[in-house]
């Protein structure tokens, strides 16, 4: 058989690619020594260039040798090392996930080591490094796992996002109620999950260094397992691939590097999404990079530019004395956000929108029902919420203190009572009834306002208030509430119009849009003074502790606005929740009353907010259950979730501040505990 020689154009074209290869990657060695140089140069020390050159060349003053050798060595070698690790960690997921947002963060696997480590903490263990690496790296994979099952490989790149960060939200959730039941035993775990590369000496990274030298090699072994993935799974078979194997094997690997870097450093958000997505336009140009061999240390590459460049940056334009309280996982993650919610924009959710649902008819007499068994059990929680807590009561001293004849005692308990459970009630109709205008008018059954970015945006624009001028009234605080949800509202709705309300992008982008205003609201707890940032951080739990009757005034006031206007255009809602044409058809102006409808949802969300703070999956749950309980009128709908957002809120307040106390757990812990086992449960069922 005659051996066919290869062409003359195939030669020189391989070689250009080995040589843009090297070229490439010379650069980006380049870039990140320069970075590595500048970094050791930064803090707050007056130890410059020179002085850190003699201390290197072993010419300088103990004092400065010191401080270049403890603390700015292990800083650079620490960003090197977890930017390295992340970058590789997030091209593995993606690779074998076939999936461009796939990432240790929207995997959840930062949040599944998060509650590892707090579990362990509560232990009272006290566990050397490596072994809390361990402890990490089975949470991480923990959660990766569920995701990944839940999500699907390679079925859409928006499901396994909505599934990260739903898990996400409710192991969070979880690890801060440990936080608040064991402060003592969690003590500097929150100031961890933040995400600092600061170190006090070489022994950490010379302990994570082998277990990322360790998932480097693995991912090199079975690299060439990973491109045949790339074909499909069939043709990967058709080769000769364990596809399973293969896969669970990288993803175990890439699970080994994040945990390394979370034990080193914490999380250091979205490194992992953003340096395999930075090596993208490098693959188109340079084929070399298409392989794995070469693709995962070049993700490497740019993962430590990334850590290190974020931490340049962060320095130079904060006061030393600043920055040092600023974690550099914020600049990290608010970099993330933006790529985020930039890839959400373009990416193609491979699941398809949700099909329209039938406008099911149920009859009256179960209408009827469910409200008045809803009716009597938001009477008895409500009462259940006024007598129980700290202190418990009798309903003979609620009549006295309604009639002004009760102790001083009893007096003070339910003054700071009542307006609670008044906030809890109002908060959690205000939620589902905002929940049920945005699934109805963007036909989208997993929109609302807290996954959609509404509530962050809220959130943040209250903190600003809270942070800025402490003693703001409970009006201001829902002004600058509301200007934040119509902020942040503008950007999702206008990201995600292009590409139809129904889809889950509208969802995606609003994740990304939370990400970016939770990282902004760390920032400023971090450089408000401690008083403001326990006040905050108190209120952003989803507690109503402290509220008082005006605090509850304009979220009493939005909230009747609300329920008219939504009960006068209830037949509009049907329409809208059908399809785009028959409202047109009928006369009715879809832009303009969609455009209508998310405003009241935008106002009742930050009103919300501002009396209750972050309380998510409310607007998800209520919604779903009233339409599985009563059918999809809209004239049915309406009261019924309006009262199981209120019943499932003031159920929430109510176990928050009773099962531990004296201590108390805020509502939206206690929420973000149930809606994410739901919300899991709508992806898989949408799924199948």
């Amino acid at each position: 058989m005659a051996v066919t020689a290869p062409s003359s154009a195939t030669l020189p074209s391989a070689a250009a690619s080995r040589t843009g290869a090297a070229a490439v990657t010379a650069a980006l060695l380049l870039l990140v020594a320069c970075f590595a140089l500048v970094d050791i140069t930064q803090g707050t020390a007056s130890v410059g260039a020179p002085e850190v050159w003699k201390a290197l060349t072993g010419r300088s003053d103990p004092s400065d040798a010191s401080v270049v050798i403890a603390s700015r060595l292990p800083r650079m070698a620490a960003g090197l090392l977890v930017g390295a690790v992340l970058g590789m960690a997030g091209a593995a997921l993606q690779a074998v996930s076939r999936n461009v947002l796939a990432s240790p963060d929207t995997l959840a696997v930062n949040a599944g080591s998060y509650l590892a480590l707090g579990l362990a903490a509560v232990s009272g263990v006290s566990l050397p490094l490596l072994a809390s690496s361990g402890v990490a790296f089975v949470g991480g994979l923990a959660a990766a796992a569920v995701v990944l099952g839940l999500s699907g490989l390679g079925a859409g790149t928006v499901r396994l996002v909505l599934a990260g960060s739903a898990l996400t939200l409710g192991l969070t959730a979880l690890t801060e109620g440990l936080l608040l039941l064991f402060p003592q035993q969690t003590e500097g775990l929150f100031a961890w999950n933040q995400g600092s590369i600061s170190q006090n000496g070489f022994d950490g990274v010379l302990q994570m260094a082998p277990i990322g030298l360790l998932g480097l090699v693995g991912l090199l072994l079975v690299a060439r397992r990973v491109d045949a993935l790339a074909l499909g799974d069939d043709a990967a078979r058709g080769l000769g691939v364990p596809v399973r194997s293969t896969r669970v094997t990288a993803v175990v690997l890439a699970a080994m590097l994040s945990a390394a870097a979370v034990t080193l450093a914490g999380p250091i958000g979205f490194v992992g999404l953003c340096a395999p997505a930075l090596v993208r336009p490098l693959v188109r140009r340079v084929r070399g990079f298409s392989r794995a061999r070469a693709g995962l240390p070049v993700a490497g590459l740019v993962g430590a530019a990334l850590v290190l460049g974020s931490d340049v940056l962060l320095r130079a334009i904060v006061p030393a004395d600043t920055a040092v309280a600023v974690p550099t996982g914020v600049v990290t993650s608010l970099v993330g956000a933006v790529f985020l919610i930039a890839m959400a924009t373009r990416a193609r959710d491979t699941a398809g929108a949700a099909a329209a649902d039938r406008l099911r008819i149920r009859s009256r007499a179960v209408f009827l029902t469910t409200t008045a068994v809803l009716v009597a059990v938001l009477v008895g929680v409500t009462i259940a919420a006024v007598l129980l807590g700290d202190s418990k009561l009798l309903l003979g001293d609620v009549m006295n203190w309604a009639q002004g004849r009760a102790g001083q005692t009893v007096s003070f308990i339910l003054d700071s009572r009542v307006p609670r459970v008044l906030a809890a009630l109002l908060a959690g109709a205000a939620l589902a009834l905002a929940g049920t205008l945005v699934q109805a008018v963007t036909r989208n059954p997993l929109a609302e306002p807290a996954t959609l970015g509404v509530s962050g945006g809220g959130a943040l624009g209250a903190v600003l208030l809270v942070t800025t001028v402490p003693l703001a009234g409970s009006w201001s605080v829902a002004g600058a509430a509301f200007v934040g949800a119509a902020i942040s509202s503008v950007v999702v709705f206008g990201l995600a119009a292009r590409g139809g309300f129904q889809q889950n992008r509208l969802v995606l982008v609003g994740f990304g849009v939370d990400t970016g205003t939770a990282v902004l609201i760390s920032l400023l707890i971090v450089l408000t003074d401690p008083f403001n940032a326990t006040k905050a951080l108190t209120w952003l739990s989803g507690s109503t502790y402290g509220r008082t009757l005006p605090d509850v005034a304009p979220l009493a006031a939005v909230l009747a606005v609300g329920v008219v206007t939504a009960a006068l255009r209830r037949t509009e809602l049907d329409l809208l929740s059908l399809d785009e044409d028959t409202p047109r058809l009928l006369g009715l102006g879809v832009a303009r009353g969609r455009l209508g409808f998310l405003v009241l949802s935008v106002l009742l969300s930050a009103t919300a907010v501002a009396a209750a703070g972050t309380i998510g999956f409310v607007g998800l749950v209520a919604p779903h259950a009233a339409r599985a309980l009563v059918g999809r009128q809209h004239a049915r709908v309406l009261p019924v979730a309006v009262l199981l957002g209120a019943v499932l809120v003031c159920t929430a307040d109510l176990a928050g501040r009773t099962v531990i106390a004296p201590a108390q757990l805020g509502a939206g812990m206690m929420t973000a505990v149930i809606g994410t086992p739901y919300f899991l449960y709508l992806l898989v069922r949408s799924r199948r």
